[in-house]
């Protein structure tokens, strides 16, 4: 048996807290929407490259002051590199695909269409870290996928490359969220967050040679206060994957679609449609269903 197995052996089961793991979802959305807008404002501008580059900066700073002055250095110390190192190679891959999409779609839409990652990250908890996936929550998901076949309403317009950047997107973030799951069972929230924020620095920074100017002073505010929305919006994300199973939380991140057709009707002037309204109201609604189905569950006791 390897070290890590050890570790896992002797780590005590988790008891879910299925409603708290949902609040953390639910907060998490908010700071990513806004964190977003942000990025989307930004990318018409400057490049993709350093637009993710000031936002992990930032982000990371916030961490460390966050983590840091609790765990010491300590927090860096794991037995899983490799697997971290894959982990945030798959997250910087997603986070360039989907400020690509903003770039060009609209940011309901491309939000919309990143609304299948639950349903992958689903599929990918119940292959490899072998979690239950009940009718109930089974029907939820396949409901929520429903809505957001509405929303993103396929046609030839969907095939568009915006489009193929937000659906790649999602899929990576699916995988991602499933990974970051299992990794709870030996690293803490503050280990993967750290880890994040480091890689995804690293990673950003080699591509500022293929696309770099100085922001003026209003610009760069602007990429700092994404990364600070970034970074804590990350920290409870995480927090969310380690309170509760993914098919229980994942479902909620849905919400991120209310707050970005609200920012994108004040900015951008986009109107919602009718299909995005009547999309939107399914996969709301499969969330909501979610929550009720989940908090009427006692938390499970550790062994």
């Amino acid at each position: 048996m390897t070290s890590v197995d050890q570790r896992i052996a002797r780590a005590p089961t988790r008891a879910d807290r299925v409603p708290l793991g949902i609040l953390c979802m639910l907060t998490a959305t908010v700071l990513f929407a806004g964190s977003s807008a942000i990025s989307k404002w930004q990318v018409a501008t400057y490049s993709f490259g350093e637009v993710l580059f000031w936002r992990s900066l930032s982000a990371l700073i916030l961490c460390a002051l966050l983590i840091l002055p609790r765990t010491g250095l300590g927090v860096f110390h794991t037995e899983r590199l490799a697997a971290h190192a894959g982990r945030n190679l798959m997250q910087a891959t997603a986070q360039a695909f989907i400020i690509i999409a903003f770039s060009l779609m609209p940011l309901a839409g491309a939000v919309a269409i990143n609304f299948s990652a639950p349903l992958v990250a689903t599929v990918v908890a119940a292959l490899l870290l072998k979690e239950k996936v009940g009718a109930m929550r089974w029907g939820a998901l396949l409901i929520g996928f429903s809505g957001v076949l509405v929303v993103a309403a396929p046609g030839a317009d969907s095939f568009r490359i915006g489009a193929m950047f937000a659906i790649a997107n999602a899929f990576l973030y699916g995988s991602v969220t499933a990974t970051v799951r299992g990794m709870t069972a030996t690293e803490s929230t503050e280990t993967l967050t750290m880890y994040q924020m480091v890689f995804l620095l690293c990673l950003f920074t080699l591509l500022l040679p293929f696309g770099f100017s100085w922001p003026n002073t209003r610009d760069a505010v602007m990429m700092l206060a994404s990364g600070v929305l970034y970074g804590f919006g990350q920290y409870i994300w995480t927090r969310a994957l380690s309170l509760a199973p993914t098919s229980a939380v994942g479902p909620f991140y849905y919400f991120t679609l209310v707050w970005a057709m609200i920012i994108g009707f004040l900015f951008w002037g986009d109107v919602p449609t009718p299909t995005l309204l009547i999309g939107s109201a399914i996969v709301v609604g499969s969330g909501l269903f979610l929550l009720w189905h989940e908090s009427g569950k006692k938390p499970v006791a550790p062994e």
